[in-house]
């Protein structure tokens, strides 16, 4: 089950972790913490708290080498780094034609 905004014209969403490198998009909503996962609930609204929510801006703004771990990742006017496991609970629809942020 997930948590989405109102952005169902742009298809289904995607990870965070599978979006490239410079391209716009915009948090369409995070994953749900499977019943009684504390661990998994804690990071979900850790994430909210930073700034994930749905509607804001985001982008990948640079990944890790070798392993592409961790993401830069902007989400508003904020730049995170994010594991990841973590990058891929936060759900996105692409913005327009993949423009670059």
């Amino acid at each position: 089950m997930q948590q989405t905004g109102n952005g169902t014209a742009h298809g289904q969403p995607q990870g965070l972790d599978t979006l490239p490198r410079g391209v716009a998009a915009t948090v369409a909503g995070l994953r749900q913490a499977p019943d009684g996962d504390g661990r998994a609930h804690a990071m979900t609204l850790r994430l909210m708290e930073i700034g994930f929510l749905p509607g804001e801006p985001v982008s990948v703004i640079a990944r890790g080498f070798p392993a592409a771990d961790p993401l830069a990742v902007r989400v508003g006017q904020a730049t995170f780094a994010l594991r990841r496991h973590e990058a891929a609970q936060i759900l996105v629809h692409v913005n327009g034609a993949g423009g670059a942020a």
